[in-house]
């Protein structure tokens, strides 16, 4: 594996939105019921980049194998309290999963964020998404909330757990 961790481009928007919309499918990693088409997405990416909040790619041998961001909390900038406090999001292509990307562009995107000023970064993990929870553990998150069935897809009720990390 010859990974490479940078800042996402343009031209990798298609690929970084079809591992999104594939984990949206057929998971609860996103609780999004509509696949995301290139125009939003774009629109979403120009948005990141004049508020100064990084989008990573994972690259191995020329294919986005992986994709992390982070931006507001609790709608900051309408509740100023919450300005050094970011929520994160990061995807690793399905056939990909286990490999180490994900703790690579976590770590990179911790360390954008630290270099921002961030004090607090937040994860939203689906509660039967125990992997993405045990991971997040390794890393140094801690679990500070667990909220039953405030979110539904698939037919059923899903359980919200938030994770921290103070940096």
């Amino acid at each position: 594996m010859s990974l490479t961790i940078r800042d996402c481009t343009v031209e990798d928007l298609p690929e970084s939105l079809d591992i999104y919309n594939a984990l949206t499918e057929t998971t609860t990693v996103a609780w999004s019921e509509v696949r995301v088409t290139l125009e939003p997405r774009a629109a979403w990416f120009a948005d990141q980049k004049v508020r100064g909040f990084p989008v990573l790619v994972a690259v191995d041998g020329g294919a986005v194998v992986g994709v992390a961001s982070y931006g507001d909390f609790r709608g900051y900038p309408h509740w100023e309290g919450y300005r050094f406090t970011v929520e994160h999001s990061i995807h690793v292509r399905g056939d990909r999963c286990g490999s180490g990307i994900g703790r690579v562009l976590l770590d990179a995107l911790i360390d954008r964020a630290r270099a921002a000023g961030v004090h607090v970064m937040v994860g939203a993990i689906d509660g039967d998404n125990e992997d993405s929870i045990r991971f997040h553990t390794r890393l140094g998150f801690v679990e500070v909330a667990r909220m039953p069935e405030v979110g539904f897809k698939f037919g059923r009720w899903l359980d919200l757990v938030l994770v921290q990390r103070i940096l």
